[in-house]
């Protein structure tokens, strides 16, 4: 087994933080475009260096270019609100997830409906992970059960069940046949894609588990956990080839910790990894020492859901009543953080 051996009031004032834990963004003008969605954002994910896909509670999945602000394509085939969004970087293919128990392919160049549909879910879909090739989708739900499938065929290739494994997310590990997955029962889980069966579950956390990323190389996972009031509230770092302790733990935000990412190597001359959360902040941290170098409040922003890389110095993050923002990473002069759109 390789390296595996060994719902939220839209009322920003609730979620802001304090002002010596973290800062406002300074004043500056913030360039505003129509908004891509007409309600909250769900989940959005970098499909190409120009482009981003998001989904919404608007039950949409739209294709934006974010250095414009222009929301390209819109498509809709859910009947209820779109919950995760997922792609292959550079490919024309997408995936959305949706309440309506369903995942469905988009392909960018194609003016009629969805190009596949995966039928096989009781509940919300709630985690997708694609294969690098994209020729395989694994999904998740809060059933209990993972899904994998082919995606040219839509086929259901296998299916297992893990009691009280309600899925927050899924995530492939570069270069490898493993995903790691992330639950409500407070657990983070690696399983082999090949067979579809847990090859390790690392050690229990005390609160629900969000979110997960895998970093480029594959060496490294990262969780985030929900909480509030400042309990809770982390994120975890977890080394994948030695799988039984935490590397380290990312602290100081106050409400739930709604996604986590490692940024590319480009942005800085250290790894870094980016954390957001429902009090309205979005943090980046040293991923080896846990210090948290910036912290960018967002106002009016309400909850923060989730985060995507386009590129080496912007990071588009989707938030419940302000569409799209687009951040922009300066480590020229130690490491900050500022708001310079949003859609």
């Amino acid at each position: 087994m390789g390296k595996f051996q060994s719902k939220v009031k839209r009322n920003s004032s609730k979620y802001r933080a304090d002002s010596h834990v973290e800062e406002s963004a300074p004043v500056q003008t913030i360039q505003q475009y129509s908004r891509a969605h007409n309600d909250a954002v769900t989940y959005i994910a970098a499909l190409k260096s120009d482009l981003c896909v998001s989904g919404g509670k608007d039950k949409a999945v739209v294709v934006s270019n974010w250095r414009t602000g222009a929301a390209l394509k819109r498509f809709v085939g859910h009947e209820r609100e779109v919950s995760k969004v997922a792609c292959v970087f550079g490919s024309n293919r997408f995936f959305s997830a949706s309440r309506d128990k369903t995942v469905l392919l988009w392909d960018l160049h194609c003016k009629a409906g969805s190009a596949q549909k995966f039928i096989g879910h009781h509940l919300i879909v709630t985690g997708l992970a694609v294969s690098p090739d994209c020729t395989k989708l694994v999904t998740g739900s809060r059933d209990n059960t993972l899904c994998k499938w082919d995606v040219e065929t839509g086929q259901c290739l296998l299916k297992v069940a893990v009691s009280r494994n309600l899925v927050t997310h899924l995530c492939w590990v570069p270069g490898e046949s493993y995903i790691v997955q992330t639950s409500e029962d407070k657990s983070t889980r690696v399983w082999d894609t090949r067979d579809l069966q847990v090859a390790h579950t690392f050690p229990l956390k005390q609160y629900i588990q969000m979110h997960c990323d895998v970093s480029e190389d594959g060496n490294y996972c990262v969780t985030s956990s929900n909480g509030f009031g400042g309990q809770g509230c982390e994120a975890t770092l977890w080394d994948l080839r030695k799988t039984k302790d935490i590397v380290c733990e990312y602290k100081g935000h106050l409400q739930s910790t709604t996604s986590c990412i490692f940024l590319p190597k480009g942005m800085c001359d250290t790894s870094l990894v980016a954390t957001t959360s429902h009090d309205c902040t979005v943090k980046v941290w040293e991923r080896d020492t846990a210090g948290c170098v910036c912290s960018l409040f967002l106002d009016g922003s309400g909850p923060l859901a989730s985060l995507a890389v386009c590129d080496n110095t912007s990071i588009l993050c989707a938030s419940f009543n302000s569409g799209i923002q687009s951040l922009q990473l300066d480590c020229s002069r130690g490491t900050s953080l500022r708001q310079v759109a949003k859609f």
